[in-house]
Protein backbone atom coordinates (compact mmCIF):
# COMPACT_ATOMS: atom_id res chain seq x y z
CA UNK A 1 0.00 0.00 0.00
CA UNK A 2 1.14 3.19 -0.67
CA UNK A 3 2.18 5.66 2.02
CA UNK A 4 0.74 8.86 1.03
CA UNK A 5 -1.35 9.70 -1.43
CA UNK A 6 -4.16 12.28 -2.21
CA UNK A 7 -6.92 12.43 -5.20
CA UNK A 8 -9.84 15.41 -5.93
CA UNK A 9 -12.59 14.71 -7.96
CA UNK A 10 -16.28 16.16 -9.01
CA UNK A 11 -18.40 13.98 -7.14
CA UNK A 12 -22.24 14.87 -7.70
CA UNK A 13 -21.34 18.23 -8.45
CA UNK A 14 -18.98 18.77 -5.40
CA UNK A 15 -15.37 19.08 -5.61
CA UNK A 16 -14.33 15.67 -3.16
CA UNK A 17 -10.45 15.26 -2.04
CA UNK A 18 -9.31 11.88 -0.40
CA UNK A 19 -6.08 11.71 1.17
CA UNK A 20 -4.60 8.30 2.19
CA UNK A 21 -2.07 7.70 5.08
CA UNK A 22 -0.45 4.78 6.30
CA UNK A 23 1.41 4.58 9.79
CA UNK A 24 3.23 1.93 11.37
CA UNK A 25 -0.24 0.90 13.40
CA UNK A 26 -3.21 2.35 11.18
CA UNK A 27 -4.17 4.10 8.12
CA UNK A 28 -5.42 7.13 7.60
CA UNK A 29 -8.56 7.95 5.17
CA UNK A 30 -9.59 11.42 4.83
CA UNK A 31 -13.06 11.96 2.62
CA UNK A 32 -13.36 15.79 2.52
CA UNK A 33 -15.99 17.83 0.68
CA UNK A 34 -15.29 21.22 2.42
CA UNK A 35 -11.40 21.42 3.35
CA UNK A 36 -11.95 20.11 6.93
CA UNK A 37 -11.31 16.66 8.54
CA UNK A 38 -14.58 16.23 10.01
CA UNK A 39 -16.06 13.33 12.06
CA UNK A 40 -13.13 10.93 13.11
CA UNK A 41 -14.45 7.16 13.40
CA UNK A 42 -11.90 4.36 13.34
CA UNK A 43 -12.82 0.63 12.11
CA UNK A 44 -11.19 -2.26 13.48
CA UNK A 45 -11.72 -6.05 12.92
CA UNK A 46 -10.97 -8.81 14.93
CA UNK A 47 -7.76 -10.80 13.59
CA UNK A 48 -9.78 -14.03 13.34
CA UNK A 49 -12.34 -12.17 11.04
CA UNK A 50 -12.10 -12.78 7.40
CA UNK A 51 -11.34 -8.95 6.02
CA UNK A 52 -14.89 -9.00 3.51
CA UNK A 53 -17.66 -11.74 3.00
CA UNK A 54 -18.03 -12.84 -0.25
CA UNK A 55 -19.53 -10.15 -2.64
CA UNK A 56 -22.70 -9.97 -3.86
CA UNK A 57 -23.57 -9.63 -7.64
CA UNK A 58 -27.54 -8.71 -7.20
CA UNK A 59 -26.98 -5.57 -6.38
CA UNK A 60 -26.23 -3.85 -9.87
CA UNK A 61 -23.48 -0.98 -9.87
CA UNK A 62 -22.75 -1.60 -6.22
CA UNK A 63 -21.56 -5.13 -7.06
CA UNK A 64 -17.83 -3.82 -7.46
CA UNK A 65 -17.38 -3.63 -3.44
CA UNK A 66 -16.51 -6.27 -1.04
CA UNK A 67 -19.27 -7.13 1.51
CA UNK A 68 -18.14 -5.50 4.88
CA UNK A 69 -18.08 -7.63 7.78
CA UNK A 70 -20.78 -7.59 10.34
CA UNK A 71 -17.86 -8.41 12.68
CA UNK A 72 -16.79 -4.50 12.34
CA UNK A 73 -15.80 -2.63 15.21
CA UNK A 74 -16.76 1.34 14.66
CA UNK A 75 -15.22 3.46 17.22
CA UNK A 76 -16.30 7.37 17.34
CA UNK A 77 -13.19 9.40 18.06
CA UNK A 78 -13.93 12.96 17.56
CA UNK A 79 -17.13 14.80 16.34
CA UNK A 80 -20.34 13.21 15.88
CA UNK A 81 -23.19 13.27 13.49
CA UNK A 82 -26.24 15.73 13.89
CA UNK A 83 -28.62 13.48 13.48
CA UNK A 84 -29.46 9.56 13.67
CA UNK A 85 -29.78 9.52 9.95
CA UNK A 86 -26.11 10.60 9.52
CA UNK A 87 -24.69 8.46 12.00
CA UNK A 88 -26.03 5.86 9.93
CA UNK A 89 -24.88 6.85 6.66
CA UNK A 90 -21.11 7.96 8.58
CA UNK A 91 -21.38 4.29 9.63
CA UNK A 92 -21.82 3.08 6.00
CA UNK A 93 -18.73 5.02 4.86
CA UNK A 94 -16.57 3.95 7.24
CA UNK A 95 -17.21 0.31 7.16
CA UNK A 96 -17.18 0.09 3.19
CA UNK A 97 -14.04 2.61 3.33
CA UNK A 98 -12.22 0.15 5.80
CA UNK A 99 -13.27 -3.51 4.09
CA UNK A 100 -11.87 -1.37 0.88
CA UNK A 101 -8.56 -1.08 2.50
CA UNK A 102 -7.82 -3.99 4.09
CA UNK A 103 -9.48 -6.38 1.00
CA UNK A 104 -6.85 -4.16 -0.92
CA UNK A 105 -4.27 -4.61 1.62
CA UNK A 106 -4.90 -8.63 2.05
CA UNK A 107 -3.79 -8.58 -1.70
CA UNK A 108 -1.10 -6.50 -1.57
CA UNK A 109 1.03 -7.46 1.51
CA UNK A 110 2.36 -11.24 2.08
CA UNK A 111 2.21 -10.81 6.19
CA UNK A 112 -1.82 -10.90 5.77
CA UNK A 113 -1.74 -7.97 8.84
CA UNK A 114 -5.05 -5.50 9.27
CA UNK A 115 -4.26 -2.11 10.87
CA UNK A 116 -7.03 -0.32 12.23
CA UNK A 117 -8.51 2.15 9.98
CA UNK A 118 -9.07 6.03 10.87
CA UNK A 119 -11.85 7.83 8.46
CA UNK A 120 -12.38 11.47 8.76
CA UNK A 121 -15.74 11.99 6.88
CA UNK A 122 -16.22 15.95 5.97
CA UNK A 123 -19.57 15.91 3.82
CA UNK A 124 -21.54 18.45 2.22
CA UNK A 125 -25.19 17.85 3.38
CA UNK A 126 -27.14 16.12 0.61
CA UNK A 127 -29.94 19.00 -0.72
CA UNK A 128 -32.48 15.99 -0.42
CA UNK A 129 -31.24 13.77 2.15
CA UNK A 130 -32.76 10.78 3.17
CA UNK A 131 -34.55 10.09 6.40
CA UNK A 132 -34.05 7.15 8.48
CA UNK A 133 -32.34 4.90 6.86
CA UNK A 134 -33.12 5.35 3.33
CA UNK A 135 -30.57 7.27 1.08
CA UNK A 136 -31.51 10.02 -0.82
CA UNK A 137 -30.14 9.34 -4.56
CA UNK A 138 -27.67 12.26 -3.82
CA UNK A 139 -26.73 10.36 -1.23
CA UNK A 140 -26.19 7.01 -3.07
CA UNK A 141 -24.20 8.84 -6.32
CA UNK A 142 -21.76 10.68 -3.64
CA UNK A 143 -21.25 6.93 -1.57
CA UNK A 144 -20.74 5.58 -5.51
CA UNK A 145 -18.71 7.70 -6.38
CA UNK A 146 -16.26 8.15 -3.13
CA UNK A 147 -16.02 4.54 -2.99
CA UNK A 148 -14.81 4.40 -6.96
CA UNK A 149 -12.54 6.79 -6.16
CA UNK A 150 -11.05 5.04 -3.11
CA UNK A 151 -10.48 1.96 -5.33
CA UNK A 152 -8.95 3.45 -8.42
CA UNK A 153 -6.42 5.50 -5.81
CA UNK A 154 -5.90 1.77 -4.26
CA UNK A 155 -4.84 0.69 -7.69
CA UNK A 156 -3.05 3.18 -8.94
CA UNK A 157 -5.33 4.30 -11.51
CA UNK A 158 -5.87 7.72 -10.06
CA UNK A 159 -3.22 9.93 -10.61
Amino acid sequence: MIAHQTGQRDIAGQSTQIVLQTYADRIFVLVTQVGKVGNLIQASLPPTTPASVESSDDTGSDSALPQPSPAIQLTPLLGSSPSDHLQTLHSLYVSQIATIVWVNASQNVLDGSRKCVIVGLALRKAENSGTGYELSEGERATFRGVMAMLQEMLEGKLA
